[in-house]
């Protein structure tokens, strides 16, 4: 602390070292660094990046409590009017009544049309020589939001030139036939959310497999793997993730159906038709006119 007397400073400034330093020649070199002292003391989040979570009703000490803040009796206390409410009228759900549901086992599809798939490959965004699937259609921005699965609609169909293979999770009867009309093949496969996340990041294969054989694809699609194996692909390529099949009976019945070009068709025995609820025509045939025998336990005699 300083003498607070100017009698007090003068000796003690006379007594006082001066030191001089001389630039060294090397000094450019060194790179100059300054840190202000209370740099830990100031420390915070960018304004507005953090905002304390207000606790309601929690005592008076805290301005909110009993009431919350809202005030005594009446409309604001109770917050908000109740659902439907018209001023005091009849409801609108009371004079025209409840229409529609909520269907909570429906999938959400990204639809995607041929005219769009020829514009892109147009300006060289995707390779008609490849198998078209559900990554390349992601990362060439041909479509935007994969959901649950794409789906092939055949909105401008004279406008494909040439032939293509592609993979999708659903197609129009349309579609099927523009494509197969251009000399290209599609199969229809099943996906799942967070399957086709892993395969936009490369973690899974596009469309093999444990179901997946050889009569599963066209010959195009096949070409592309050399062996149909899901764990030698697994392994070679070094994907994480292995691609899953359906398990929802409706799932599997869809694409058991050859009109669909799923890739589950090939397991159809002769006359057997997609469905898993209803026997085939050999079935009904063989069981038709065939009455069963009644046996009886050895210890009776009728």
């Amino acid at each position: 602390m300083p003498p607070r007397l100017p009698a007090l400073a003068l000796p003690l400034q006379s007594s006082s070292i001066q030191i001089s330093t001389t630039a060294s020649p090397l000094s450019f070199l060194l790179q100059q660094q300054s840190r202000n002292a209370h740099i830990l003391a100031s420390l915070s989040d960018n304004p507005g990046a953090y905002n304390k979570r207000i606790r309601r009703g929690r005592g008076p000490a805290s301005g909110k409590g009993k009431t919350s803040g809202r005030g005594h009796k009446g409309q604001g206390q109770h917050g908000k009017v109740p659902a439907g409410f018209n001023g005091g009228q009849t409801p609108e759900i009371i004079v025209h009544g409840e229409r529609g549901f909520q269907n909570i086992f429906s999938i959400e599809l990204a639809p995607v049309n041929l005219e769009r798939i020829q514009e892109w490959i147009d300006q060289g965004r995707i390779d008609p020589t490849r198998p078209i699937t559900v990554r390349e259609l992601a990362q060439s921005r041909c479509i935007h939001q994969t959901k649950d699965g794409v789906k092939l609609l055949a909105s401008g169909a004279s406008s494909l030139k040439q032939p293509i293979n592609i993979v999708v999770s659903r197609a129009s009867a349309s579609a099927i036939a523009a494509v197969e009309a251009a000399g290209g093949t599609l199969t229809t496969r099943f996906y799942t959310r967070a399957a086709i996340q892993r395969i936009i990041k490369g973690e899974t294969h596009p469309f093999v497999s444990l179901a997946w054989t050889a009569q599963s694809g066209s010959e195009a699609l096949n070409q592309t793997v050399e062996e149909i194996s899901e764990s030698k692909i697994m392994k070679e390529m070094g994907f994480k993730y292995r691609l899953p099949d359906p398990t929802n009976r409706k799932d599997i019945e869809y694409y058991r159906d050859p009109a669909h070009r799923g890739y589950l068709s090939h397991l159809l025995k002769p006359m057997e038709g997609p469905s898993l609820f209803f026997r085939s025509p050999a079935d009904r045939r063989s069981a038709a006119g065939v009455k069963k025998e009644k046996k009886l336990p050895e210890n009776r005699l009728w």
